[in-house]
């Protein structure tokens, strides 16, 4: 829906101290966020012996240095993302505030049984970007972002062109059926687009796309041939980058999965718009990129008896790799 953009947008223009939650690399429990919210906060206000302070007298403090004529936000992202045990708001939030604080929050949509955020003496309003205006205008964002395609984006403003040609489409019914098959969901047009251009859908016409993000994932695991036997070192390989959640190299795929290094690195390779890649400690790991994505792929099991009982072995070969990781350890030491 865009909710994160806006919130990355908010934190631009206002240089807002902030915090996005990230599941996929684990940047998602209440420790964190204070830690990085403490630092953020210590150096914009020049605050003194603060290091163990919690987050409501942290702000307590701060409230007493923010200018009359000034205010502070912070801004913290995909609330839906935080891992956090039972009790207490999410990222144990303040339940009352100083003058002159003010959260901006995002999150999915929830039901209010899972809300977890109480500050009875807080004002609140809630922006819900499934609300008919809001619709309207993020449905004309999707249109311009896809003209962006068209008409600037070098990588693949071509091959859409050629597409719309080949399949004797109109420009503008193509933005508009295509805003339409996105549900406004901008990482639709991420995925599709580039997709598009570079022919993956050469056989399809334009009603034959898929409809919103969930399809688009169903659709391309089926054309990858993600059901069939043959393709199941690449769900294995999935399912470890879901079990282990945060990056890893492929040498340790390779070592779970018990498969050649170069045959791991090829599934990568063909994964990878839907993978973070990221230099650590000088090897290149991954992650997978977007929540929605993982949650798309820990649905998957549930569809298949054969996927469970993969899932579970999943599990038991990370648990011996950390086993044996150890023993090596301990035999050096």
């Amino acid at each position: 829906m865009g909710k994160s953009t806006i919130a990355a947008k908010y934190v631009w223009d206002n240089k807002s101290p902030c915090y996005f939650n990230i599941r996929q690399t684990n940047s998602n429990r209440a420790e964190l966020f204070l830690e990085s919210i403490r630092q953020q906060l210590t150096k914009r206000y020049q605050l003194q012996n603060v290091e163990k302070a919690n987050l409501a007298d942290l702000l307590e403090q701060v409230s007493k240095k923010i200018p009359v004529s000034e205010r502070l936000v912070i801004v913290v992202d995909a609330l839906d993302e935080v891992e956090q045990e039972a009790g207490g708001n999410l990222l144990y939030l303040p339940t009352a505030l100083p003058e002159r604080v003010y959260f901006l929050l995002t999150r999915r949509p929830y039901s209010i049984d899972k809300k977890r955020l109480s500050a009875p003496d807080v004002p609140m309003e809630e922006l819900d970007l499934r609300a008919n205006d809001y619709v309207n205008l993020s449905r004309e964002d999707i249109k311009k972002y896809i003209g962006l395609f068209l008409n600037v984006d070098e990588d693949y403003k071509k091959g859409l062109r050629q597409w719309i040609q080949d399949h004797k489409i109109d420009e503008n019914d193509f933005v508009e059926q295509v805003a339409t098959k996105s549900e406004n969901n901008f990482m639709y047009l991420r995925y599709v687009l580039p997709g598009i251009a570079k022919g993956n859908y050469k056989d399809l016409n334009l009603t034959q796309l898929p409809d919103g993000l969930q399809d688009y994932y169903q659709v391309h695991w089926r054309r990858m041939g993600m059901d069939e036997k043959p393709q199941e070192v690449k769900v294995l390989i999935l399912f470890i980058l879901v079990e282990i959640g945060t990056p890893i190299p492929c040498e340790m795929m390779a070592a779970v999965a018990k498969q050649d290094e170069y045959d791991v690195q090829l599934v990568l390779d063909e994964w990878v718009e839907y993978l973070k890649e990221q230099t650590i400690e000088g090897d290149n790991c991954y992650s997978i990129y977007h929540a929605s994505f993982l949650d798309f792929l820990k649905s998957k099991p549930v569809l298949d008896t054969k996927k469970r009982k993969l899932l579970k072995e999943v599990n038991q070969r990370i648990v011996d790799y950390w086993e044996r990781e150890n023993e090596e350890d301990d035999g050096d030491s």
